[in-house]
């Protein structure tokens, strides 16, 4: 994964509540067997019609938001099931962090576990960005080094994130590379264990 510590990028507001994992990725996608791929289909019953063929009423699909990066979305983003094709579907498109007031608890782990970083402001700071970003093209930084969501323009505000989700993604380590962090304990346990 990428090291993520600070990341500026185009806002796309998606003013919606209970987003569920089935409308982030459908089910009849989740058929590949490699995490890429998955962003052609993301939101893909709002984005395309019965026909394939993109909406023109559905606003990721408008040319102000080509090539967003942080997407600021209602309460309870990513709730439904479990799968952690949804995180895949939003990064391969393009997405670095997803800014809301709630996330589903398995989704946000599904999120630091894959790099992409979940971001909890409150309702009123949420609604002022999506706001700020329906009516302009509005640029957010978004910086993990100090817990920080700011603009040019005089919004800022702090954050909270658990210090070993923090830890993964700023240097850009997966559960794998966490535990290889303990490489020289496990060896030496291994040293010394007896088998049976």
């Amino acid at each position: 994964m990428e090291p993520f510590k600070q990341h500026t990028g185009l806002v796309y507001p998606l003013n919606r509540t209970n987003v569920d994992t089935d409308q982030i990725i459908p089910k009849q996608f989740l058929k590949r067997i490699s995490r890429q791929g998955f962003g052609q289909y993301l939101f893909y019953n709002w984005r395309f019609d019965k026909k394939d063929r993109p909406r023109e009423d559905f606003s990721l699909n408008f040319p102000k938001y080509k090539g967003t990066s942080i997407l600021v979305s209602g309460e309870n983003f990513g709730s439904g099931s479990s799968r952690e094709h949804a995180p895949w579907a939003l990064q391969d498109y393009g997405f670095k962090a997803i800014i809301a007031p709630s996330f589903a608890d398995i989704f946000s782990n599904n999120c630091t576990k894959n790099g992409l970083l979940p971001v909890v402001l409150t309702d009123a700071e949420v609604s002022q960005l999506i706001k700020n970003a329906e009516s302009d093209s509005y640029h957010l930084t978004v910086d993990l080094e100090n817990l920080k969501v700011y603009d040019d323009k005089g919004f800022e505000t702090s954050f909270t994130i658990d210090e070993y989700s923090r830890s993964m993604l700023l240097n850009g380590w997966d559960e794998i590379a966490v535990t290889l962090t303990h490489e020289d304990k496990i060896t030496e346990f291994e040293k010394h264990h007896v088998v049976y």
